[in-house]
């Protein structure tokens, strides 16, 4: 009078999908998924990783020796020097100088206050970019979060056609057991403790 349990176990079909850009592996063991190397979801994924933590602490705590503003600053500051120089000198210097109408001491006067001009102009500029820098790298922040989503994405989507596929390719096994003896054994329990 015994009755049969059944035991079914599933083993996954060993899988490997792969296209040009990622692969993800399949086994009872659980699913693997990469990068394939050398493309550009690799590249994006590992300079995220390696930079974020500094593009982080510039949307913190703004300063002027970000890589960002180091580069905006040099290029302000040379195409200041480089026009202010050029159209005083063109302007002002060489037609006074060509009409004899000016003395050494005064055209130094002249570079001075317009070395002052430009600091004060530099300084100015500096302010407004570090006050900017914030919201600069907060908007750099956004763009390579949401590249490096896509690529989590595409990890997820290969992840998902691996399993999918491996299930398809999975073998079942179902097993029994006779269990009169977990029946048998009660009964014979309860008669005695009855007697």
């Amino acid at each position: 009078m015994g009755t049969k349990s059944t035991k079914t176990s599933t083993v996954y079909g060993n899988t490997t999908t792969s296209n040009p850009y990622a692969y993800a592996h399949t086994d009872n063991g659980g699913t693997q998924a990469g990068f394939q190397n050398g493309t550009a979801l690799q590249s994006v994924y590992d300079f995220v990783n390696k930079n974020i933590n500094s593009v982080l602490n510039d949307y913190l705590t703004p300063n002027l020796n970000s890589v960002t503003n180091q580069a905006k600053l040099n290029s302000f500051s040379n195409s200041l020097n480089q026009q202010t120089r050029n159209q005083f000198e063109n302007n002002i210097i060489n037609p006074l100088s060509k009409r004899n109408m000016i003395r050494s001491s005064q055209a130094t006067d002249m570079y001075n206050n317009l070395n002052n001009q430009n600091l004060a102009a530099l300084s100015s500029y500096i302010n407004d970019l570090i006050s900017n820098s914030q919201n600069d790298s907060g908007k750099m922040l956004s763009n390579l979060l949401a590249t490096y989503m896509l690529g989590a994405n595409y990890l997820t989507s290969m992840q998902g056609q691996s399993l999918q596929t491996s299930a398809g390719n999975a073998t079942r096994s179902v097993s029994g057991a006779d269990d009169t003896a977990s029946t048998i054994v009660p009964l014979l329990i309860k008669t005695i403790l009855t007697n």
